[in-house]
């Protein structure tokens, strides 16, 4: 894996995501549905890319992730990992067939910032994102962790947040 780091100042996932990679384990619903999504796309950037759970292993795919810790967990032979934030991306207009987020824009500084850059550096964006209008409602949110609903009020809904 090629690793090519930049100046991000402190990402969350570097102190709670240091044993993301074994504690997490790819689905294989969600990597069917992803890939049927992302079609014949031949490069693809996966922005908020994590570990890299769901990166096809058929094409062309550039990482971007902010943490070091996640970087680091990537697996052998995984693609390339640029060290920069969803908000920057240090990336030419237009080189990329698709922008990817998956579950991450709840991380960002700048939720609009980031799928602006995704817009700039992709013809499409793939996103996976939960709406907080529905799931902040949700039993187990709503009566057993009332404190996501904190963290979720800057995230976009589906509505808002369309690309």
């Amino acid at each position: 894996m090629d690793v090519m780091l930049g100046g991000v100042a402190d990402p969350v996932y570097d102190v709670i995501g240091v044993d993301y990679a074994r504690q997490r384990r790819p689905d294989p619903r969600w990597q069917a549905e992803i890939d049927a999504v992302l079609g014949r796309s031949k490069t693809i950037v996966n922005v908020g890319a994590g570990t890299g759970s769901y990166e096809p292993d058929d094409r062309y795919v550039l990482a971007v992730e902010p943490s070091t810790a996640m970087i680091r967990q990537r697996r052998a032979g995984a693609p390339p990992a640029l060290q920069a934030s969803a908000e920057d991306l240090p990336i030419a207009d237009a080189q990329f067939d698709v922008a990817l987020a998956l579950v991450t824009i709840h991380h960002w500084l700048d939720w609009e910032a980031g799928l602006r850059e995704m817009r700039r550096v992709a013809n499409r964006l793939v996103v996976l994102h939960f709406d907080p209008a529905l799931h902040c409602d949700f039993w187990l949110v709503r009566d057993y962790l009332p404190e996501l609903n904190e963290i979720w009020s800057a995230v976009p809904t589906v509505e808002e947040g369309a690309p």
